[in-house]
């Protein structure tokens, strides 16, 4: 094989920064999605920093498309997007810093409470005379992980009776613990407990009650568990965990090539030689690694895109850098490597990094590190035009491709997925 020069010669000043961009566009385009699955309305989940996306910039787009909650996981969450502007409802439902219930309650924070101390502290807590904090009763509808038992609503609800001058009980709600399946029968159990749940509230002179349930998996393949409202979190980003639904994808990961090199056949690469190539071949290092997200055990067939070709990653994931094969290709030093996107191709998937990383997409999105500067795609300027959703980055939703989501898969190959989605929306 002959082994080419560098066609143009590359300064430092032309090296970009690691970067994970939001495609407020394709959250837009889920929401819509969403709202094809579902009349109740659509409460968009940006916990966790909106999935490691920007959680005002999802929260944006996803209400600009017609969302009208948002859910969070502690209530400071909500107050700081109240200072950015926010003025829809806000919930929070876990708070595991504690909840200032006289500031949550001035912020027009909704308090999801889980257990019958967690209502106690909170009635302790609340100022009488001040405006009520308003909270939504959880029920554990299956998933043993939070909420209340049904054995203990009575007594819940006696707290709540004791408390109507600090507390406005306004909600009711559960999760799903087998909607991922995708089966309607899977989930009636869960609505059947819900249901229960709701209607002692309502005996109990509560109302009028916001009920709900489903997350995403749900929203999309189960109207029975819509109630009045459904929580949307991954689907926002592009990820359906039932793996039925195409979605767009909402994230892009770039960096650039640091250093290219010719090598032949019989090279050892990285830490202990664990790739040894078996021809002449280019190698073309990366600028991240497992510091900025990159899971360091990946199974063969792991890659990123480069001038719309995908290259494998040959040997171990260091703390800052990965190393690829460009075959008979010697990439310039500050070329872009495409980590993840959305425009399928070449460009691999988050759901494809999952699968190498023996994960689901939901890690792969939060995962990426503090030092990866953050960037936003096209124009964050939308308008609303008779019910539908128009915008000013139309290109990006054209690059969302839908064939390589895990939808396009069929179902032995979708089996290989894991299963297990801890705590998503």
């Amino acid at each position: 094989m002959t082994l080419t020069a560098p066609t143009t010669r590359l300064t430092l000043s032309r090296l970009h920064a690691p970067t994970l961009e939001t495609l407020p566009a394709a959250v837009a385009a889920n929401v819509a999605r969403i709202r094809e699955a579902t009349d109740t309305r659509i409460m968009a989940v940006v916990k966790a920093d909106g999935y490691g996306l920007g959680a005002l910039t999802v929260a944006r787009a996803a209400l600009a498309a017609g969302a009208e909650w948002l859910g969070v996981t502690d209530a400071a969450d909500g107050s700081a997007l109240r200072a950015a502007g926010v003025e829809a409802p806000i919930l929070a439902w876990l708070n595991p810093s504690g909840v200032d219930a006289a500031q949550a309650a001035a912020d027009r924070i909704d308090i999801a409470v889980g257990s019958v101390d967690e209502l106690r502290q909170l009635a302790a807590d609340a100022v009488p005379g001040a405006p009520l904090l308003r909270v939504h009763l959880h029920l554990d509808t299956g998933m043993t992980r939070g909420g209340v038992p049904l054995d203990d609503w009575a007594e819940l609800l006696r707290v709540a009776r004791g408390a109507r001058d600090r507390l406005d009980v306004v909600g009711v709600m559960g999760h799903l613990p087998d909607a991922d399946r995708a089966d309607p029968a899977a989930n009636a159990p869960a609505v059947l407990r819900l249901r229960h749940g709701r209607d002692a509230v309502l005996r109990a002179e509560f109302g009028p009650l916001l009920v709900h349930l489903a997350a995403t998996s749900g929203a999309l393949t189960d109207r029975a568990t819509h109630f009045d409202l459904v929580r949307v979190g991954a689907g926002l980003v592009g990820i359906d965990p039932s793996e039925t639904v195409a979605l767009h994808g909402a994230a892009r990961l770039t960096a650039s090539v640091v250093h290219s090199s010719a090598v032949a056949a019989g090279t050892p690469v990285g830490y202990g030689g664990a790739h040894t190539t078996d021809r002449d071949t280019h190698l073309a290092v990366i600028g991240v690694g497992y510091a900025d997200g990159i899971p360091r055990e990946l199974a063969s067939g792991a890659a990123v895109a480069i001038d719309g070709i995908r290259c494998p990653l040959v040997g171990r994931v260091s703390m800052d850098q990965i190393v690829v094969d460009t075959g008979d290709r010697r990439v310039p030093r500050g070329a872009t490597a495409v980590v993840f996107g959305p425009e399928g191709g070449a460009v691999p998937s988050v759901q494809e990094w999952a699968r190498w990383a023996g994960s689901i997409p939901h890690t792969i999105v939060t995962g990426i590190g503090a030092r990866v500067q953050r960037g936003i795609a096209g124009d964050l300027a939308y308008r609303r035009t008779e019910g539908q959703m128009s915008s000013f980055v139309a290109r990006d939703l054209l690059r969302c491709g839908r064939g390589r989501g895990p939808a396009g898969r069929g179902p032995a190959e979708r089996g290989h997925a894991v299963r297990e989605q801890e705590g998503h929306a």
